[in-house]
């Protein structure tokens, strides 16, 4: 297939469920508005300070940079392809909030937008930043005798199929803006700078400029709502209260992802379990510019916490109390050292966090922060510890961490275990590959020196697991139909026996294409009921759009803050209640699942869909994305956690092989899924197109089913991703396709088949009826899919006569 091929069929995948004509109304409820605002604010990251924010009633603010009327709202590809009601610019929300504006300079910018509108690019090719206005220093001194503070703004966006990269407009300032950056602050005593921007970039230009740059907010892309909600910062209406869900380095080098990130075929996860924070505060702290949970505010807190234990385990109880002189929201975690023992170990973790209620000034509120012994259990998969393919907390000192800056989080007190506490488990991906990981070799003055070592390999029978674990046949009791399962008539075994090998099938992929008949228009596909016969006997179609920023349709809808923004809320119940509004829009726009959250890995600052997904850290990811489970499926719909798991590139994301030891696979990438598969019983899992240790996650037994299901409880569908790879299953060559699919686990082919425009995959048929497949594969696929239509009301509410 040429390259030119490949990039229309990328465009036509798009414009199959986003072509045409945008319909509905453009109603917003007040609820909505107040949550994606108070989300956008509360995410907002004031980095630096020095005495120029907030504004002040007399405070008159020069505005530079084109991104104050071009912003971006979002990064780019199916989650961020919303249509929303209104967008509110940083212009627009400076008016709002009633801050003095340069007027003259802001009708020159809007002029030259005007005359210059930005490229807007195309399906993997969008732009990364909007050409600079030129400005002279003539045009900056004029507006210094105009205003007394400037705003400078830098605009940045990546996404799907479009990877940042290491050059001048992406991670690093074009030369424009450094022009931009110098000529404002040569004019004015007080600048301040606001980054708009999706995912990380290079900040090395902010101590380059030093004082001279008076404040700086990291305000990622704030949805719909991002204008209103960075002015009502600025202005002091909020106060700032965003941690970093991810450490800023000080160069790109300094990642230990950076010389094993996009790779066209495969990429060696050296790194191993120090990912972010956890390398960086083990290995070289001085390498940071802005640690992990960062953020400053315009008041002061005091935090105290006592370590406790009772009959659930270890806990701290906190109290924080607002020591400044505004009101104010505060984060605080908990971090836990474990002592090295055999395993060697991060020099810190997050186990824990808490988001303080608004606190008034001397205001103290009380809380606890448990540490659930599984946050703080190592994988030993050699069995150096004696307990081989074993979580195991090992004996010693455990020292507890209180505070949301992990660098500067302090020492509060430990606990010790005695005996090993350990739970096994079943092998699971084993590295086939050989290269090497890192670990802490010896400790000296303040640091671990860091060694490698070749990383674990193992060998085991897949098929022999396979095989046991296919469920009996069910037994035909005569004709039922998916009403009387329904209605508890009889169960699903005796309507699934009733089912010929055809409809079976038809259970498990869906309606071959995007933007189906059978739903809302613009969906991201249909899957069930996608012919006649199931739909007389009652099987509903069950309709899936895109996200994680909003409800992807050809209909109006809210754009939401970007998973970083939500992130750096640390605000679990506000997150819980923003999707809560989400799922009533669903029921008003024809959608049961939202295909999100998206909780993979930041592995590194370069990944184009970092804006989509969350952090660095499993712990934090886990539980935004239980928050997002909890608030869509309390209002009766179904959320769709992706992509499972270690989709941690753009680059050749269909091809790409993530070798990764079982313990990075159990304690980073897996571990967010985990918990949101334990908390918030999510009714679908996407799976993603990469390969794990040489398999594909959507053909991955060791994922789709040891793991997700036997080993975590999952009982909802999975789903692959759309438009995977067509494979053969090695252990037997007539399985192929879509058997070697629903043979690991995976329930449903989204959207149906495995090209743009082919046609749906009939090969889990073909292998039924070749004796490869057996039916009882097919059957257990078709039981997973039925399970969760009954389990999502919105679903459930279709089936009737």
């Amino acid at each position: 297939m040429s390259i030119g091929t490949k990039i229309l069929n990328k465009i036509v995948s798009l414009a199959q469920a986003t072509g045409g004509q945008v319909e509905g109304n453009k109603d917003v409820t007040d609820e909505m508005k107040n949550l994606a605002r108070t989300t956008a604010e509360e995410g907002v990251v004031m980095l630096k300070n020095d005495g120029a924010l907030p504004l002040s009633e007399n405070d008159v603010v020069a505005v530079f940079g084109r991104v104050q009327n071009d912003w971006f709202y979002v990064g780019y590809g199916s989650g961020g392809d919303v249509k929303p009601p209104y967008k509110v610019n940083l212009i627009e929300g400076l008016e709002n909030e009633g801050v003095k504006i340069d007027e003259t300079l802001k009708k020159i910018y809007a002029d030259w937008s005007v005359k210059n509108v930005p490229y807007e690019g195309f399906w993997g090719h969008w732009p990364f930043h909007f050409d600079e206005m030129p400005l002279s220093n003539k045009v900056v001194g004029e507006a210094a005798k105009r205003a007394n503070k400037a705003i400078v703004v830098i605009g940045r966006a990546a996404g799907e199929d479009r990877e940042q990269k290491l050059e001048k407009g992406s991670f690093y300032l074009t030369d424009e803006e450094k022009k931009m950056l110098s000529v404002v602050t040569k004019n004015f005593n007080s600048t301040i700078l606001i980054i708009d921007n999706g995912n990380i970039m290079d900040l090395s230009f902010i101590d380059a400029y030093g004082s001279a740059l008076s404040a700086a907010l990291y305000v990622w892309n704030g949805g719909m709502e991002s204008g209103n909600a960075v002015a009502r910062v600025l202005s002091g209406k909020v106060n700032p209260s965003g941690r970093l869900p991810d450490t800023i380095a000080k160069r790109y080098n300094d990642y230990p992802s950076a010389k094993n990130f996009g790779g066209k075929k495969y990429n060696n996860y050296q790194e191993d379990v120090y990912v972010g924070y956890r390398f960086f505060e083990t290995f070289d702290k001085t390498a940071v510019r802005y640690p992990f949970g960062f953020g400053l505010s315009y008041t002061t807190f005091e935090e105290k916490g006592a370590l406790k234990k009772d009959e659930q385990g270890f806990f701290v109880d906190v109290s924080v109390k607002n020591t400044g002189d505004v009101s104010g929201k505060n984060v605080v975690a908990v971090y836990v050292s474990a002592p090295q023992g055999e395993l060697g170990k991060p020099d810190k973790i997050l186990v824990g966090f808490h988001k303080t209620k608004e606190l008034e000034t001397g205001e103290t509120e009380e809380f606890i922060i448990r540490i659930p012994l599984e946050n703080i259990t190592s994988f030993d998969e050699t069995g150096c510890t004696g307990y081989k393919s074993s979580y195991v907390v090992e004996c010693g000192e455990y020292k507890v961490f209180l505070g949301a800056n992990v660098r500067e989080s302090k020492l509060i007190g430990a606990f010790y275990i005695n005996e090993p506490v350990f739970t096994t488990v079943n092998a699971i991906c084993p590295v086939q590959h050989d290269f090497n990981v890192i670990y802490p070799k010896y400790f000296k003055r303040v640091k671990y020196i860091m060694g490698e070592k070749p990383v674990h390999k193992a060998k085991f029978e897949r098929a022999e697991r396979i095989i046991a674990n296919i469920p009996a046949l069910s037994e035909k009791k005569g004709d039922v139909d998916f009403f009387e399962v329904s209605d508890g008539k009889c169960s699903f075994d005796e309507f699934i026996a009733c089912l010929s090998i055809s409809e079976l099938e038809m259970l498990t992929h869906g309606d071959y294409k995007m933007n189906s008949p059978l739903g809302a228009k613009g969906n991201a596909g249909v899957f069930g009921g996608i012919s006649e016969s199931l739909r007389e006997k009652g099987v509903p179609a069950v309709v899936t759009t895109d996200g994680p920023s909003g409800i992807r349709l050809m209909t109006y809808a809210s754009l939401l803050p970007c998973g970083t923004a939500i992130a750096s809320t640390f605000n679990k119940d506000l997150v819980e209640k923003l999707y809560g509004a989400v799922a009533e829009e669903m029921l008003k726009k024809g959608s049961d699942v939202l295909l999100a959250p998206g909780m993979n890995i930041h592995r590194d600052p370069l990944c184009g869909r970092n804006f989509e997904y969350f952090s660095e850290d499993p712990v934090l990811s886990g539980n935004m994305a239980s928050a997002v489970v909890k608030g869509l499926q309390s209002k009766g719909v179904s959320a769709c956690p992706k992509h499972f798991a270690c989709n941690n590139q753009e680059t050749k994301r269909k091809k790409n092989d993530s070798r990764v030891s079982e313990r990075a696979l159990r304690e980073i990438y897996l571990k967010g899924f985990e918990i949101c598969v334990k908390t918030a019983d999510p009714k679908m899992i996407m799976t993603s197109y990469n390969k794990v240790n040489g398999v594909y996650s959507c053909y991955n037994f060791d994922l789709c089913t040891e793991v997700l299901r036997n080993e975590w409880g999952f009982t909802g569908a999975v789903t692959t991703d759309w438009w995977n790879v067509p494979e053969n299953d090695p252990d037997n060559a007539r399985v192929r396709n879509n058997a070697y699919r629903v043979r690991a686990g995976n329930d449903v082919l989204m959207p149906g088949g495995t090209h743009v425009k082919g046609k749906y995959d009939n090969s889990a048929e073909q292998s039924v009826n070749d004796g490869a497949l057996r039916r009882e594969e097919l059957e257990n696929a078709a039981r997973h899919v039925l399970s969760m239509m009954l389990d999502v009301p919105s679903v459930r509410r279709k089936i009737k006569k």
